[in-house]
């Protein structure tokens, strides 16, 4: 039986991409984002959960994330999940568990007059060029991503909620 490992997120992000640039210039961006549900307790009463995921973006779409999303805004992310684990400094064996994205549209955020702006994985590096450099923002440009080493990624859950 065939299996699938497919995320669908919108929420915002928790603080600014972290970008690095590997060797041989690829781009590599993570950032957390925050979703939120409602429902109502035992007693009625509304309640609200915030859960926050890890996002890894490659290639292409980690350059647009690098220019164009900040914390607070909002984001539409499919991917897929994936875990790592890693022995810490004490040799305990810690869990991390991801989403690398292969799609992103930018949905806005806190004060934004960006509009939106679809972003692919699976194009070309030439439209991954276009896309970063802002001539096609917001008209559904395409940006390059590859595949991606294996490393956890550690973040600390920010303390204020961004919206």
């Amino acid at each position: 039986m065939a299996s699938v490992n497919k995320v669908i997120l919108i929420g915002n992000l928790g603080k600014d991409p972290e970008v690095r640039h590997l060797e041989g210039g690829v781009a590599v961006a993570r950032f957390p984002i925050a979703t939120s549900e409602s429902f109502k307790d035992k007693n009625g009463q509304k309640q609200e959960r915030t859960e926050w995921h890890n996002i890894v973006v490659w290639r292409g779409l980690a350059e647009v994330a690098e220019k164009y999303l900040r914390k607070g805004n909002s984001v539409f992310i499919e991917g897929k999940i994936r875990t790592s684990n890693y022995q810490d400094k004490d040799g305990v064996q810690r869990y991390s568990t991801e989403i690398v994205a292969d799609n992103m549209t930018m949905l806005g955020g806190r004060g934004d007059n960006n509009g939106g702006g679809d972003y692919q994985g699976g194009a070309s590096a030439s439209s991954a060029s276009a896309a970063t450099s802002g001539g096609n923002y917001g008209g559904g440009a395409t940006a390059s991503k590859g595949g991606s080493p294996a490393g956890g990624f550690q973040s600390d859950e920010p303390d204020d909620l961004p919206f």
